[in-house]
């Protein structure tokens, strides 16, 4: 291809000669000439237009940021009242909460969790739409709220484990699960010498080999043989607590052992001052005896009332002592 020049004031031509190739790169670099100078026109009258508010470009510039804002914040409002509506259900879901552990507490006979009234919140119930403080307040509010119930349900814990623990270790178990008690604790005619005596514990006849069980849980302090009380166990259960087994014709424990509440410990026997096979059982606290029967009225009460509330849900009912 020949491309002419012609200059009209030096009255000459000048002849240019370019194959495809060049006339093609010619063509293309001319392109991208024209496109980048088209783009930066655009971009220098809309910005300075939009700048300077010039009637229609401002207009419509203005007109475009203000669907761009409304989008934003239509998709900002509709996830603040979702949000809102979720943090409203978090707090009902905590008032139901509190109001669960007070049941709790109250069945359990422990105090009622308290928690502070800064952790209530009010803010989600409103005639309009939240802001996004208002939001955020709202879920510090929870937060705060949330702290509170799991302090108070620790607290809770705690004192149902140590209330638990405190029906483990006291002697409320009959040691001898079948047969009548014989002699009662108290004042009463010694079946040997005939003379009036204190009996310090109860007295279950029973077969000679029959089981003997801890009435509690607790560390055997002591196991051995004394000249009245014929093959002793003892059992320290805590809290100035301990409870004594005498006359045992085998002792299946030995001083330092941990024994749990039900646990086999030894077999009736006549051994020591005895009359016939039985166990002599005594509960001690803080020293002095104490009548074993009322620890195992409280015990036998206290299966009374789980087998009642067990009735009234419909299970199956178990009345046990342990």
């Amino acid at each position: 291809m020949q491309l002419i020049i012609t200059d009209a004031w030096l009255a000459r031509s000048r002849v240019i000669h370019l194959t495809g190739t060049q006339l093609l790169a010619a063509l293309m670099t001319s392109a991208l000439v024209l496109v980048l100078l088209s783009v930066g026109m655009y971009h220098w009258v809309v910005l300075k237009g939009a700048r300077d508010g010039w009637p229609i470009i401002g207009a419509v510039f203005q007109t475009l940021t203000r669907e761009d804002v409304a989008q934003r914040d239509r998709y900002l409002r509709e996830n603040l009242d979702l949000l809102a509506r979720r943090l409203g259900e978090m707090q009902a879901k905590l008032t139901q909460l509190e109001s669960l552990g007070e049941r709790v507490a109250g069945l359990a006979g422990a105090p009622t969790p308290a928690v502070s009234p800064a952790g209530s919140g009010g803010a989600l119930v409103a005639a309009r739409p939240l802001s996004l403080l208002e939001v955020e307040q709202a879920v510090g509010q929870l937060e705060q709220l949330a702290v509170q119930r799991t302090q108070a349900f620790t607290g809770l814990e705690t004192e149902l484990f140590d209330q638990k623990m405190k029906r483990i270790l006291l002697p409320t178990q009959r040691p001898v699960q079948d047969g009548d008690v014989g002699s009662p604790f108290g004042w009463r005619i010694d079946p040997i010498t005939g003379a009036s005596s204190l009996h310090t514990g109860l007295d279950f006849p029973a077969l000679m080999g029959t089981a003997i069980h801890a009435a509690a849980g607790g560390i055997v302090v002591t196991q051995q043989f004394h000249p009245e009380y014929g093959n002793m166990v003892e059992i320290d259960h805590g809290n100035d607590v301990l409870t004594r087994y005498a006359h045992a014709a085998r002792v299946w424990v030995k001083k330092g052992d941990l024994v749990r509440r039900g646990q086999k410990i030894a077999d009736v026997g006549t051994s020591g001052r005895s009359t016939g096979a039985h166990l002599h059982f005594e509960v001690w606290v803080a020293g002095t005896p104490q009548d074993p029967q009322k620890f195992l009225d409280a015990g036998q009460a206290v299966a009374l009332a789980r087998a009642s509330a067990t009735a009234k849900r419909g299970a199956p009912v178990v009345v046990g002592h342990r």
